[in-house]
């Protein structure tokens, strides 16, 4: 049963570059709902320690701390309600959620966004991801045994390389109306 507004719980999960904190915000915004995001705290506690993002996963992966940490506040977050999170692990470590959306891209553009984004050379942030997501991976399945290329879990998986970025907000937000709708 459909909840009101103010009582969802949205997850939106996705690899780096997928647009994937861009949509998240966006739908926050349009609903009036609270944004979480496990990569910004994840960055944050990178930054504290003076470590790059790589090394930083190599800290998460050797520390189930960190992570149980994360899910923690995840899961924190969702019984509040009324929020989006953004998080790789969010259809899994949210309560209740009311819906799970997933947005894909190919790696290829996916690579070519990051560097664009952080003004990095294209090899270096290839590099960087495909180790990132390995690692991640192996993390996830390791600690959860939680397979997240098993996408059968997501209520909405949209390729966000097919549209700009207008046209996936639009989207995703038409979806969460028809959700609160009961359409």
């Amino acid at each position: 049963m459909p909840r009101s507004k103010c009582e969802l719980v949205i997850t939106v999960a996705g690899h780096h570059g997928s647009g994937r904190s861009t949509n998240a915000r966006l739908l926050a915004k349009a609903f009036d709902l609270k944004y979480i995001s496990t990569g910004m705290l994840f960055r944050e506690r990178a930054e504290e320690l003076g470590v790059s993002l790589e090394e930083m996963n190599q800290i998460a992966a050797e520390d189930p701390d960190f992570d149980n940490w994360l899910d923690n506040r995840t899961k924190e977050e969702s019984r509040k309600r009324c929020v989006v999170i953004d998080a790789n692990l969010s259809a899994w470590m949210a309560e209740d959620p009311d819906l799970r959306i997933y947005v894909r891209c190919p790696f290829e553009e996916r690579v070519k966004r990051i560097a664009a984004r952080e003004e990095r050379d294209y090899s270096d942030v290839e590099q960087e991801t495909r180790s990132r997501e390995e690692s991640e991976q192996k993390r996830y399945l390791d600690y959860y045994g939680v397979d997240i290329s098993d996408l059968s879990i997501y209520d909405v998986i949209l390729n966000t390389g097919l549209f700009d970025i207008e046209a996936t907000a639009h989207i995703l937000k038409c979806i969460v109306d028809q959700y609160i709708s009961g359409a």
